[in-house]
């Protein structure tokens, strides 16, 4: 994979006195940055918004449609909570302070059809590292399906990405539980993060384990179990994806595929930036003041803290923010911000169409 050096000296006094800063604030308070007791609570209303409906779908003997579809479209939106709020901070391993906890509930990620380890890759340390920067961050580099930045080649049918797009949301996490993990296997074999053979057939078993134990529980047990005709039970799991998916894509955009974060096109082996202020520039939160968008978003409303800070616990992202912000104000460094999860929205859907209707190239 190529890789980029980010500067060391532009912007060094913002970060040293940020890091020092958010460091008080756990030393002064005495806490750690590890989940609390709200952590906890949150990971059992999760697992209960996904597991509960399910179980009812599978021991209730229902066979009302309406009734079932619910079910589905219930147990999908506590699929994207179980994504944004268990999942999400055990991989980075920042849910608990003990490395075995944070691997047991990263086992989630099969539960969510996922592999855990193309995962970390792909976001941990590709996305968290070059954020937004082209040809590197593979949440921006959709090839010709979608255009995300405007240093990317704009194609006739991009003029109508806008209306498009929530239908590739939507099949992303239903392409992720089939596809997308092997693809990504092969893909980092290539780039060099998995080297030896061994590895590579060890996880491309692991991978496939995952996936028929994921298949196996969550279609073929209510294919068995529930009396009501199959393909009416496997559009039902379909549109639970296609729900979960689409919740979870339009979540992650609106931190970075906003008009006010910029994109990058590094010139060299150089980004002439310092690497914590090139997290403001490239990252975008919304809705802090909304304590029911953080609490169902895992706190991913609050993406320039986690992005800054993704070793601590989503639940303390709200105080950390005011500590960002002042820093941010102080050496006049920008602070992205959208006031409500529906200008966000709107914002990053007018972006796509208006990166399907102009040629422009912008560079940092």
């Amino acid at each position: 994979m190529k890789t980029y050096r980010f500067s060391r000296q532009i912007n060094k006094d913002f970060s040293t006195a940020l890091r020092k800063r958010v460091n008080a604030y756990f030393k002064e308070n005495d806490i750690e940055k590890s989940g609390n007791s709200l952590m906890r609570l949150k990971t059992l209303s999760a697992l209960g918004l996904y597991f509960g409906p399910f179980a009812i779908i599978l021991l209730a003997g229902l066979d009302s449609v309406p009734i079932l579809f619910g079910l589905w479209l219930i147990m999908g939106f506590g699929k994207a909570f179980m994504g944004t709020s268990v999942m999400h901070d055990a991989l980075h391993g920042s849910m608990f302070d003990k490395k075995p906890a944070n691997k047991l509930f990263g086992f989630s990620a099969v539960m969510l059809g996922a592999d855990a380890r193309m995962w970390k890759i792909q976001h941990n340390v590709i996305h968290h590292t070059y954020t937004n920067v082209e040809e590197v961050d593979e949440d921006i580099e959709v090839k010709y399906i979608l255009r995300f930045s405007p240093n990317q080649p704009r194609y006739w049918f991009h003029r109508f990405q806008h209306i498009y797009a929530p239908f590739f949301y939507a099949i992303s996490t239903i392409f992720w539980a089939t596809a997308r993990d092997f693809f990504k296997l092969a893909k980092y074999r290539e780039k060099g993060f998995i080297t030896q053979p061994k590895e590579y057939y060890g996880r491309m078993g692991k991978i496939l384990l995952g996936k028929i134990l994921y298949f196996a529980f969550f279609l073929a047990l209510p294919l068995y179990l529930v009396p009501i005709p199959a393909w009416i039970t496997v559009v039902m799991f379909l549109s639970m994806h296609a729900f979960a998916g689409f919740i979870l894509s339009v979540t992650f955009q609106l931190a970075h595929v906003v008009p006010n974060t910029e994109f990058v096109l590094p010139e060299g082996e150089e980004i002439k930036e310092n690497w914590f202020v090139h997290q403001l520039l490239t990252t975008c939160n919304f809705a802090t003041k909304s304590k029911v968008v953080g609490w169902f978003t895992g706190g991913l409303n609050f993406q320039i803290e986690h992005h800054l800070f993704p070793n601590i616990c989503h639940i303390h992202y709200p105080k950390l923010s005011k500590i960002v912000q002042e820093t941010a104000a102080e050496f006049n460094i920008p602070y992205n911000l959208e006031s409500n999860v529906f200008t966000a929205v709107g914002n990053h859907f007018r972006m796509l169409r208006d990166l399907g209707r102009v040629e422009k190239k912008l560079a940092m």
